[in-house]
């Protein structure tokens, strides 16, 4: 399968999802979170640091159920536009490109 290069958007969107699990982790070290979330410790850190811009969906939901945080809090965290960049695309007008 080929993947398609991301767009600046989706790779800002993964630094600043990055920059908000950090926040929330706080003192917490990164193998006590990722085991407690079933995942890699080298996941979370991907994570974090943004390598990996676009993680899977439950990846995220476990990672922010350990966190405490919602998953809508999460997502209008990390879909807020940074200054100097472009505005995001909301999750129903998203879906309304794809149908159309």
């Amino acid at each position: 399968m080929v993947r398609l290069p991301l767009t600046p958007a989706e790779i800002e969107r993964g630094h600043r999802l990055g920059a908000l699990l950090r926040r929330a982790r706080a003192e917490r070290t990164m193998l006590e979170v990722a085991l407690a979330a079933c995942v890699s410790p080298e996941t979370l850190r991907k994570i974090e640091s943004g390598r990996v811009a676009t993680p899977a969906f439950p990846t995220i939901a476990a990672i922010a159920d350990v966190l405490g945080l919602s998953l809508d809090a999460v997502w209008a965290e990390i879909s807020q536009p940074e200054r100097g960049v472009g505005p995001t695309t909301s999750i129903p007008n998203a879906l309304e490109q794809l149908v159309s």
